[in-house]
């Protein structure tokens, strides 16, 4: 079983994450983690904070010489702005409070200000506040970067781009937008290309055009003090059929796979495939056909653009079954069924706003207008690549709940013959 924790505050010295499960002998440094983590920092729109952190991890166990050895591993992400918080967030207990420090007591609008103050019988929200911060979602990507290298080792790739920002949308076609029928998936866009152009952007939209007026939508939102949400799309490529399963409710891939993305703070919305659209169409419009292309066919419109290494893995393995369009989104009764798996989710404006909403003092039960705490304008670029890390954690696991395996060369031969087996299938 593949489990996490993490534990840390906003403000704390650190952040920390413990990854259970995960196998021995695969190769990890703390460069391949400090990428990700520098992705997640990056966007337009992002606030002040971005500028004093310098994300970087540090093993405390579980690996030792560049490799995993099968025990958790533990890991701590150092917050630099504990200099300029050490005496708010201390641990050691005290009357004397911080120069200057003041309980908060007016509860944000759209925050888990209140909710949390009245659950934990906190009458200063920044214990509540600290906590419920996007923040935690370093740690996060961390996991999440371990379970991306595991993926890598049998050719499964975890990416996404940005949709939507503000309002403005990138045009049919310019990234994978599997909602329109077409006959294959590389012909639906699905190509490296658009991860290439996606990294390339400061709102991770692979369309230069599109992504100037999301930066003026970003721009607009700044200078009224507002903010500004979007939707992002990642997509799994390389992902053999049989991940989940369809026997029991908790089991179900694309259940997993949704609250995954729901646990992403702001995050109100998820689609598999064709997601809400499926609602407004016919059946014979929804259904994906199923076709079989024998030994030696070189039918290549349905192949993805990202195949494992060579012949080895899935979906490069013949004979195989197939389909020409993917609305279902590579799930289909809650497994995946070798197709890409494509998943959608919709980010809510940050709450935090430099115009504060108004509210209500927890203390004096008088209306004032919301406190404010620095935050982004804009952080949905951020949010796919946190996207990316909760997805690959449970890829991750329901691969080796398939697999199982207490080493990579383990699961590796289990995985072989799994392919072995579909394709005498």
């Amino acid at each position: 079983m593949l489990r996490f924790l993490t534990a840390g505050e906003s403000h704390g010295k650190s952040l920390t994450a413990i990854l259970d499960g995960m196998v021995s002998g695969l190769e990890i440094t703390p460069d391949f983690i400090n990428r990700e983590l520098a992705r997640r920092q990056v966007g337009y729109g992002r606030g002040g904070r971005m500028l004093i952190e310098k994300d970087a991890v540090e093993f405390t166990g579980g690996v030792r010489h560049g490799m995993t050895i099968g025990s958790p591993i533990a890991m701590v992400i150092k917050n630099r702005d504990w200099q300029n918080w050490k005496d708010v967030m201390r641990a050691e207990s005290g009357e004397r409070r911080a120069e200057g420090e003041q309980i908060i007591t007016r509860p944000r609008p759209g925050h888990a200000d209140l909710a949390g103050a009245l659950k934990y019988d906190a009458h200063d929200i920044r214990n509540i506040l600290e906590r419920s911060s996007a923040r935690e979602t370093a740690a996060r990507v961390a996991v999440g970067a371990v379970c991306k290298r595991f993926l890598e080792e049998f050719g499964i790739k975890v990416m996404s781009w940005v949709t939507e920002i503000g309002g403005v949308k990138c045009k049919m076609g310019t990234v994978p937008d599997l909602r329109m029928e077409r006959s294959g998936v590389v012909e639906s866009g699905l190509s490296p290309k658009s991860f290439e152009l996606s990294e390339a952007s400061d709102v991770r939209c692979p369309d230069k055009k599109i992504s100037e007026k999301m930066r003026k939508a970003i721009d607009s939102a700044r200078k009224n003090g507002d903010s500004v949400g979007g939707v992002f799309e990642v997509v799994l490529t390389g992902v053999p059929p049989g991940l989940g399963s369809h026997t029991q409710w908790d089991r179900k891939l694309d259940g997993r796979l949704a609250m995954a993305l729901m646990s992403i703070q702001a995050i109100k919305g998820v689609e598999v495939g064709m997601g809400f659209e499926a609602a407004e169409r016919f059946g014979s419009e929804v259904h994906d056909e199923i076709y079989y292309r024998g030994q030696g066919s070189r039918d290549e419109r349905h192949r993805s653009a990202f195949h494992g290494r060579g012949n080895e893995f899935w979906p490069a393995v013949e004979p195989r079954f197939f389909r020409k369009t993917n609305n279902a989104g590579g799930i289909e009764g809650g497994m995946s069924n070798g197709e890409p798996i494509i998943l959608r989710a919709a980010m809510k404006p940050i709450p935090t706003l430099y115009k504060p909403l108004k509210s209500v003092d927890i203390k004096t039960k008088k209306p004032f207008k919301a406190s404010v705490e620095r935050s982004d304008v804009c952080a949905v670029p951020a949010a796919s690549v946190i996207g990316e890390a909760v997805i690959a954690f449970e890829i991750a696991e329901s691969f080796l709940e398939k697999f199982g395996g207490d080493s990579v060369e383990e699961t590796m031969r289990n995985y072989r013959g799994y392919l072995e087996y579909l394709r005498e299938f």
